[in-house]
Order: structure tokens, then sequence, then C-alpha cells
């Protein structure tokens, strides 16, 4: 058995003291290259990181999961935030920097006139519902898309792996420890199947229609005007969630470009570059109600985040790195797309519609095994590539210039290994596990 490296290393330890061995399933090792990811980090900047034995790559994967649009540690935002921990990052009074937020996040989104914050995405989603149950007094939910670990959303599959269809995300999610009481408190429907919430919201006094704004598939031009009348009309409020795209394709979220007013918007995770940040963000009426349902918390008071999410916003802005990010989503999935034609593999480089969340898909039997082979083989050429590539500014011509010449080096590889049926005898490990119920055990 070879000697594991020092971050394989830490993993097998943290499992004897973390559940799972990580704090996120999307950092989970499995997921990536079984018994070889690096799994632990000892700097990151800009896109390159630097694993515990020293080992630099760039970073061709979920650059954080998706928190670090101007790329890792960018020296602007950490500027603004080591001013904010020299001056204090937390107080018996309030930071200014709370107003100076909400006061920019409301002329950036001129139909919104309050702002409630939080520090994850998850419960600032939470905090979303709740103001919508209290608003109308109603407890029912219909919703589409992935928005979190908590109750109200985990309930939905106390009827069922109902979030695990096609545009539902992560099949698989044990609703284990959620009261069965939330059962039937929340229904599903399919991204642009407007018939379907028609059906439901007559069915359910509804509290919230809650909806992804975006992912991999465009929305047609009629759906979210008929999502916002059908809840108006039915008394209930649309919720969207800009978690995953906001801040990407454009500074604010996608309904600010689809022309969408919607009742309540949730923002996050890009926001802070990396500092954590979350922000429900709506009308006057929709919001108010929030200051009569106990929502609280110490940490949502602290400086850093409102502090890096203030610099984030500046320099996305004026860098134009909205545009950076989809220039950079593009060139992948063209590398992709021309490079995979040359030697004959079937693969679909997308989606077209979310450049700056580019994804390589493999039409194999065998994809997962596959996908881990790309993975140990871009790995030996210094990239952390896990057929994900959520685009950065940090991402430069440079940079992917690299990352064409790997792929050159590597399309080739994984095309001599498929035809010759030895995907599996070339892997060093297990295959990479997908979805959640691989990683329970």
């Amino acid at each position: 058995m070879p000697k594991l490296d020092s971050g394989q290393a830490l993993y097998a330890e943290a499992k004897k003291y973390i559940p799972g061995g990580t704090q996120l399933l999307s950092k989970r090792p499995e997921m990536f290259l079984p018994e070889q990811w690096p799994s632990y980090y000892q700097s990151a900047n800009g896109i390159k990181v630097v694993d515990l034995d020293g080992r630099e790559y760039l970073d061709f994967s979920h650059m954080g999961v998706g928190t670090c649009p101007l790329g890792y540690s960018d020296e602007d935002v950490n500027r603004a935030v080591a001013g904010a921990v020299s001056r204090g990052s937390m107080c018996t009074l309030n930071c200014p920097e709370e107003v100076e937020l909400a006061r920019e996040l409301c002329r950036i989104h001129p139909w919104a006139d309050k702002v409630r914050f939080a520090r994850t995405g998850g419960e600032s989603m939470t905090i979303a519902v709740r103001i919508a149950r209290a608003a109308t007094r109603r407890s029912h939910i219909i919703l589409c898309g992935y928005h979190g670990w908590h109750d109200w959303y985990l309930s939905a599959n106390l009827q069922g792996d109902v979030l695990g269809g096609s545009d539902l995300l992560l099949p698989g999610l044990d609703p284990g420890g959620v009261p069965n009481e939330l059962k039937g408190t929340v229904s599903t429907f399919q991204y642009n199947d407007i018939e379907s919430v028609r059906s439901l919201i007559k069915k359910h006094p509804t509290a919230a229609i809650v909806c992804e704004t975006q992912r991999g598939q465009k929305p047609d031009p009629a759906f979210f005007p008929e999502l916002k009348k059908l809840a108006e009309d039915n008394g209930a409020l649309l919720i969207l969630d800009e978690i995953t795209s906001g801040f990407r394709l454009n500074v604010g979220g996608l309904h600010l470009q689809m022309g969408i007013e919607p009742h309540i918007a949730v923002l996050g995770k890009a926001m802070g570059n990396g500092y954590a940040i979350g922000a429900v963000i709506g009308t006057a009426e929709a919001m108010e109600i929030a200051q009569d349902s106990f929502i609280s918390s110490t940490y949502w008071t602290e400086r850093i985040g409102p502090t890096a999410a203030l610099a984030t916003l500046e320099k996305l802005d004026r860098t134009d790195a909205c545009k950076k990010m989809t220039a950079a989503g593009l060139r992948v999935q063209s590398i992709w797309a021309e490079q995979g034609h040359k030697v004959g593999l079937d693969i679909h480089a997308g989606p077209e519609a979310m450049p700056p969340l580019s994804h390589l898909s493999w039409h194999y039997e065998n994809a997962r095994a596959v996908q881990t082979l790309w993975c140990q083989m871009m790995l030996e050429q210094g990239f952390l590539d896990n057929c994900g590539f959520y685009a950065t500014a940090a991402h430069t011509d440079e940079m992917i210039d690299r990352y064409e010449e790997a792929v050159k080096k590597v399309f080739p590889q994984m095309a001599s290994a498929i035809e010759s049926g030895t995907v599996e005898s070339s892997l060093r490990g297990p295959v990479g596990h997908s979805g959640f119920r691989r990683l329970t055990s």
C-alpha cells in the first residue's frame, strides 16, 4: 500500500472526529479522487492552491464551491477585511457597514426596500421562508431547486426522494431528524413547468413559491412573470434564490437581467468573495413582518461579512469581472468541445446559458470511472479539475492557455483508455462517488 500524502493522512484522521470527514458534502475527497485528492490546502491565491505537501495546483474546479468570483485571497477585499478586523469585528454596538451594504443592495435592486443579513445561503433561505410564512399566515411552500439543508426544505423528502428530480439536484438527501409533522408542507415542481405550479397552488393555501432563478437551463420568457402572477393572485410571495446564480453573469442576480421583480430574493455565496455573508432582500410589504417574527442571531452582526461584500461588489463592478467570468467559461467550454471532437470523445461541454458555471459530462456507461480518471490525470498535470469549472476573474488567458495544453495531452490518453477498456484498471484508487447516497456510510 503506497504511503498516503499529508492531505489524505489528515483526512483519514478527520473521519475519526468529524462525521463524514468534512463540513460540506461538496468538499469530500471521495467526490473527486478517492485516496488521492489533496484534501487540504495551506494557501490559496488567485487560482493557485498549495497543498499540505507544498505542491501547487491551478484550480479549474469549483473554486471554493463558487464563493470567490474575484479569485482566492483577493488583495482589495483582504485589505478591506484587514481594516475591519483591526477596528474590531464585534462590538456591543452595531457596525455601520451593514447599513451601507443594505443601502447598496437596494440601489442595485431598485425593486427592493428592505434587507436582512445572515452569513450562509441555507440560513438566508430559511429566513426568507420564515418571513413568507409569517407574512401570509400559511405554511405550504411550492419549490424548485436546491435550497440548503434546513428542515423546511428537506421536509419535502418525507414524502420520498422528491428532491432528486432532473433539475432539483442531489438525489438521496435523507431527511433523518426532520420532524415527521412537517410532512406535506412542501411540494416540488420542475423548472419551466408553470402548469404544475398552477395545479399545486390550487390544492394548497401557499405561503411562497420558491425557485432558483437559473442554473444550466434558461427560463421560458413567460415562466417567471406567470410565477409572480400566480403568487399574487393566490396571496403568496415569490422568492427567488440567487445564491448560486448571483454575481456571475451580472452584479446582483439574473432576475435583474430578466426584468423580474420578486417579492423576496436571496443572495450569498459569491457576494463576499470567500467571506461569509448572505442577504435576504425584498419589498417593504414583504419584509416588514421580519421584525414581528423572532429572527435573530449574534454573528449576523459581525463586521467582516458586510465589509467583504462592499469591497467585492465595488470590484466586481469596477473591473467588469462578470464579463471576464463569462469569457473564461466560454473559452473552457470551447477547449473541451474542440479537443474532445479531435480525438472522438463522446462528451458534452456546457451549459451555454451559464458559462461561469461550466460542466464537462462524459456519455459512457462507466461515466463515473471515466470522470475519476480525468480527475487523476489532470491532477498529475497540476490542475484541480473534477469536470465542474467555476470561472473567476482570476482565470486569465495565460492560465487558460496552460489548461488548454494540459487538455491536449490528457484527452488522447482518455480516448485511448476508453477505447481499450482500461479506464478502471488505470485508476490508482476507487471510483469517485456521485450524489449523497454513496457518502452516508
